[in-house]
């Protein structure tokens, strides 16, 4: 029942199509982004809604330096964990790049229950 009232959304919310056609988005991510976004011109960049959100470092800077700080991990943590998975799922289907294997040498991801960490 509610999930075929988030299709209906889905296919009446413009916006809703748009962020749906971005790989690794899908049905829930979609209705969320716009259910917790609201007006998308409110942020001048995709960064400034990424920091928004807590997924890039925030930044604190003066004199022309910029220091980055750690994930603030402020915002909507349900919209959050669903554009993580949505990542997750492209980097474990996509054909790695030479850019990706660099990132994913230097940064591991997916932690394991003995933490350590497992690279795709």
């Amino acid at each position: 029942m509610i999930e075929l009232r988030l299709k209906r959304c889905l296919r009446e919310n413009p916006d809703c199509r748009k962020i749906a056609e971005i790989p690794g988005i899908g049905l829930l991510t979609a209705t969320a982004a716009v259910a917790s976004l609201g007006d998308a011109t409110t942020f001048r960049s995709g960064r400034q809604f990424a920091a928004w959100l807590g997924l890039v470092p925030r930044q604190t800077g003066t004199g022309g330096r910029v220091r980055q700080l750690g994930l603030s991990k402020r915002g909507d943590s349900y919209l959050r964990m669903l554009l993580t998975h949505g990542a997750r799922s492209i980097l474990a289907r996509s054909q790695k790049s030479g850019w990706l294997e660099r990132l994913l040498a230097r940064r591991p991801h997916w932690p394991q229950p003995d933490g350590s960490r497992l690279n795709v």
